[in-house]
């Protein structure tokens, strides 16, 4: 299909918010598949699989981008090769311009630790810029339940920063709600998630969660960083 324009994305991106504030997920979905077809992907981090299994389900085919930094946990790639595996869907393995070896040699070892906002960007960010190029929308799992910063996520929204409808169909999903998913259809899931870790990330900025802790407390740990900046605005 022909993407639309910014101006006409945009437009859709405001009537949507309004007539699907309050729709059931699988409505969202639904919605997009039908009004974009190849022009959705779904974004997916694999640290659950909620969001890719529910696609699959209301739109099969789908294409799921799943960014590849170089940097991941065995078990989440293992999580990443399950879904390509099992699930009816089309699963893009998008890596960065450089290798974590050449990412090394022009800016040196651990990047992460010594500017985690600048190997965010290369290792996460820019690749899903260009992953996204000339889509006309993209799903993400974002829920409000998540953290402070993502209390007002709305479920459909223009990103400006790449000229695209942004999906958020579980927003409005608590803990429980996701839970409750799992358990019914049998979802795959990151074993790392029963490990001490509710927030999985790449390997070198994520650590276990103490008892009491915000679930996203093992998140780039001690940094005051708290987002890689995918959903950042433009």
């Amino acid at each position: 299909m022909t993407v639309p324009v910014a101006e006409d994305l945009q437009r859709i991106a405001e009537q949507a918010a309004v007539e699907l504030a309050d729709a059931p997920a699988q409505e969202i979905l639904r919605w997009a598949g039908d009004t974009f077809g190849d022009g959705l992907v779904v974004a997916a981090s694999m640290q659950d699989t909620v969001l890719v299994h529910l696609a699959s389900q209301v739109v099969p085919g789908v294409q799921v981008v799943f960014l590849d930094t170089g940097y991941h946990f065995p078990e989440t790639l293992a999580t990443r090769d399950r879904v390509a595996r099992e699930y009816p869907v089309r699963l893009l393995d998008i890596t960065p311009r450089q290798t974590v070896a050449e990412q090394d040699a022009q800016y040196g070892p651990k990047l992460h630790d010594r500017d985690p906002d600048l190997c965010c960007a290369l290792r996460k960010t820019h690749p899903l810029d260009e992953a996204l190029d000339g889509r006309a929308a993209w799903a993400t799992g974002l829920r409000r339940a998540e953290s402070a910063s993502r209390a007002n996520t709305p479920v459909v929204s223009f990103d400006d920063r790449r000229d695209l409808i942004k999906l958020a169909p579980l927003a409005a999903w608590t803990d429980d709600d996701v839970d409750a998913y799992v358990r019914e259809h049998d979802v795959i899931l990151n074993p790392l998630l029963s490990q001490g870790y509710p927030s999985i990330g790449c390997a070198p900025c994520t650590r276990r969660v103490l008892a009491g802790e915000d679930a996203r407390a093992g998140r780039w740990a001690g940094t005051g960083k708290t987002e890689c900046g995918i959903h950042t605005a433009g």
